[in-house]
């Protein structure tokens, strides 16, 4: 202790500097009297006394002398016998004379392995969620938490909670050096541990959440929660094995896109947020009435303003506590899985906010950002933009992704603004980019990030959807990356949703000067795994819902309401509607309000809630209404030319090319009587469907039970058939054979 080295350690430790307090704490080998002893060492800041006790025996104790003012206490002990660590206990008493025993920290061996460190550094851990962040084990008998970390150029780095007072001198890590991982192994700690890493570069010291935490305070608060994802007991097996076994393109998928925060509210405290239990019992009975195959969430990660609705996340890894715990969301997807309901979370790798507890400059440098604000900094949103060209971060998010899976048995993943991610200038004036090392526009290391991303999702978990909202017309978004693509499940389909809104919103005497609208997505409609989305971006930042959007008297906008949905439903492509929207929320969505349940009082309201149910009914039961949603051959035009009276028809096949459906749309309030259209063959055709029954409110015109088609050549086809197009509204007809 009194060499040069043993001073230049105390001080590095007394001045939390030291990368490696191993060095210096814990028990080391000298010899005493000719004799091999340990001297055990301890950092004990602001203790008067200290002793080393036997665990075995705790009356034994060992005084330890300060050899150090700041704290620091060695004591010389006999060698244990035996070729194992020694093991021991660390007796401190305060300025009140308050004792407090432990065991030392500094004499357990570190758990990253050398293979751990390098799959991190090469970016291809993909469990490295079971390494990284904080975790319950047991070494050599003792109970305790394991801490780690990725913080390469923190000069030192220390684990702070309500443990040790949130005091950074009393925890200090080992660096693992070069990979730049920091671990320390805390024992006696246990579930609900809150905890932060107290992070120093140079002179700069801040205080940051866990990248890897399980869980969180409740903002505003920022701390981690030590978790336990494993004590959960999950009943879903049967769910799972089926999800595994599903071709989920060829079956019918119809998402429920939900807030939490605002889906209901209590009757008896509006301000309170329902939890993740009384959501999950609650959202699964709506669902089941609805006829809805999945649920999709908006973000459910944590993050600190709840303004975002989710969508600049900080902890990735954690649920967020504003309705519960971990385990409670766990219970949510699980009751879900038990009703034969999947579901999908939105997932945010494009971008993430500045708040200082998070990822921004988390050593003191821009880790997992780019430095340069050109390619670092999202101009749209003020956050900051990963740099997928780091491994460590490719890790940190494919991991993140397979986690979800892995953990919370989640059946799927939108991810947010593609867009964003695929182009170096997305939303940027010319100088403000930087072009890639070809010259181009392309963000490859993004490109690259997503195909590794879709790649192992899909190997690891066979039966899961990826879908990505992208809004460009980049080639093969939702094709195999063997084949050049990005390998998602699903693309959803902007252009589809903004020329139909566009069309919808329209007066309906102006409608046949826009009809190309209507067309024009059934030009590229296979060219991707489509989902037709009316989501919450189309009912926020002044819009207004989509019943307040819609042109036309009360009458008409329930009918324009129903007409636009029956449309939707029978379109190529798979289904996402926000919630309210399914019964005419008048309000355009607040994120801090409850939905207008209220409204459900109403005859107008009821009606369109139940054009919904029927229409995802009709769905699920007719295999020509999304068997081929991806393929050519599910759909055949009758008539897309009949602009003047703005209607629209078209056949609608399954794979059994004699299974199949006739689709008439009528966009103007005009009842179109014994309209005529080319039928493939002379049967009956039973009305399967009509947007106007009376039933959802319409006017009850339609054609009974049927029709029996006549040899008579129309459309290009053998027979046809004189059709009652109701105003408004849409009818599905099937054939009888």
């Amino acid at each position: 202790m009194r060499t040069t080295a043993g001073l230049k350690h105390v001080r590095q430790l007394v001045e939390g500097r030291h990368e490696n307090p191993f060095e210096l704490l814990g028990p080391h080998e000298v010899t005493d009297s000719g004799r091999r002893a340990l001297a055990v060492r301890a950092y004990l800041p602001d203790s008067q006394q200290a002793w080393v006790v036997d665990p075995a025996d705790t009356q034994a104790v060992r005084p330890m002398r300060r050899i150090h003012p700041a704290g620091l206490f060695e004591a010389i002990c006999p060698h244990p016998n035996g070729d194992g660590p020694p093991r021991y206990m660390i007796r401190a008493a305060d300025q009140g004379g308050k004792k407090t025993t432990m065991y030392d920290p500094y004499s357990f061996p570190h758990l990253l392995t050398d293979y751990d460190l390098h799959l991190l550094n090469e970016g291809t851990h993909w469990r490295c969620y079971e390494r990284l962040g904080a975790h319950l084990r047991t070494v050599d008998g003792v109970d305790g938490v394991c801490f780690a970390v990725w913080a390469p150029n923190a000069t030192a780095v220390s684990v702070v909670g309500d443990f040790n007072a949130w005091d950074g001198r009393r925890h200090p890590m080992r660096k693992h050096i070069p990979s730049g991982f920091w671990e320390l192994f805390v024992p006696g700690l246990g579930e609900g541990t809150l905890y932060k890493f107290r992070i120093r570069r140079h002179n700069e010291l801040f205080e940051k959440a866990d990248p890897f935490g399980f869980g969180a305070e409740v903002p505003p608060r920022t701390a981690s929660k030590v978790v336990d994802l494993d004590r959960f007991q999950w009943h879903d097996s049967t769910w799972l094995e089926r999800r595994r076994e599903t071709n989920w393109l060829q079956q019918p998928l119809s998402f429920y896109e939900v807030h939490l925060g605002s889906w209901r509210r209590p009757d008896d405290d509006r301000n309170r947020w329902l939890t993740y239990r009384e959501l999950a019992h609650q959202l699964v009975e709506y669902c089941q009435e609805m006829g809805y195959t999945h649920i999709e969430l908006l973000p459910v990660s944590e993050h600190p303003l709840s303004a975002s609705w989710g969508y600049q996340t900080v902890g990735y890894y954690a649920a967020t506590s504003r309705y519960g715990t971990p385990h409670d969301f766990m219970y949510f997807v699980d009751h879900c899985h038990q009703n034969d309901i999947g579901v999908v979370i939105d997932w945010v790798p494009a971008h993430f906010p500045r708040d200082g507890h998070g990822l921004r400059r988390f050593d003191g440098t821009a880790l997992y950002e780019h430095a340069d604000p050109r390619q670092g900094d999202h101009r749209d949103w003020g956050t900051h933009i990963f740099n997928y060209g780091r491994h460590e971060v490719r890790n940190y998010l494919t991991s993140n992704a397979l986690f979800w899976f892995d953990k919370y048995h989640i059946d799927g993943l939108r991810v947010d603004a593609v867009a964003s991610m695929l182009y170096l200038d997305y939303s940027r004036k010319d100088d403000d980019w930087i072009p890639n090392e070809f010259g181009g526009r392309e963000n490859l290391h993004a490109i690259s990030f997503l195909k590794q991303l879709n790649e192992q999702a899909h190997l690891q978990f066979p039966g899961v959807l990826t879908v990505a909202e992208e809004s460009t017309a980049w080639p093969g978004v939702s094709r195999p990356t063997h084949l050049g693509g990005l390998g998602f499940s699903l693309k959803w389909n902007m252009g589809w949703m903004n020329d139909t809104l566009r069309y919808i919103h329209h007066e309906p005497i102006h409608r046949k000067y826009h009809h190309d609208e209507l067309t024009f997505s059934l030009i590229y409609a296979f060219h991707e795994n489509f989902v037709l989305p009316l989501s919450h971006d189309e009912v926020v930042h002044m819009k207004g819902a989509l019943a307040s959007q819609v042109p036309g008297d009360l009458w008409q906008k329930f009918a324009n309401l129903r007409l636009l949905y029956s449309y939707m439903w029978t379109h190529p492509g798979k289904k996402l509607l926000f919630m309210g929207s399914d019964f005419a929320q008048w309000n355009e969505w607040d994120y801090d309000n409850s939905l207008q349940w209220d409204l459900m009082q109403w005859e107008t309201h009821q009606g369109l809630n139940k054009c919904v149910a029927d229409l995802n009914r009709l769905y699920r039961r007719e295999k020509a209404l999304h068997q081929l949603d991806f393929d050519g051959r599910g759909f055949e035009w009758i008539d897309c030319h009949n602009y003047e009276d703005s209607t629209f028809s078209y056949i609608r096949r399954a794979k059994d090319p004699d299974d199949f459906v006739v689709v008439c749309c009528n966009f103007t309030p005009v009842p179109r009587i014994d309209h005529r259209l080319g039928v493939p063959e002379c049967c009956w055709y039973e009305e399967v469907f009509n947007s106007d029954s009376a039933y959802y409110g319409g006017s009850n015109m339609g054609n009974g039970p049927g029709l029996l088609a006549e040899p008579s050549e129309s459309h290009g086809r053998p027979a046809s058939i004189e059709v009652a197009l109701p105003p408004l509204a849409t009818v599905v007809l099937k054939p009888q054979r």
